[in-house]
């Protein structure tokens, strides 16, 4: 089974938009309500998140859907 590339290339792009804020990936878990191995799971492209996890990441990072996909 291979993994999806769009979800690989969400994951990449939530850990640089966090990084480029200086967000640890414990703080944003934690701002997001998410499980800190969760995120790191949706940062590696392992987990295909719900559309409302998506936005509750973007919501944290204070970015619009667009800019992550």
């Amino acid at each position: 089974m291979t993994t999806d590339e769009r979800i690989l290339a969400f994951g990449k792009r939530v850990r640089e938009v966090r990084k480029d804020k200086g967000i640890s990936q414990e703080k944003l878990a934690e701002m997001a309500g998410i499980d800190r191995s969760y995120m790191g799971n949706i940062e590696r492209g392992e987990k295909n998140i719900t559309l409302k996890k998506a936005y509750e990441i973007c919501d944290a990072l204070e970015i619009k859907m667009k800019d992550l996909v």
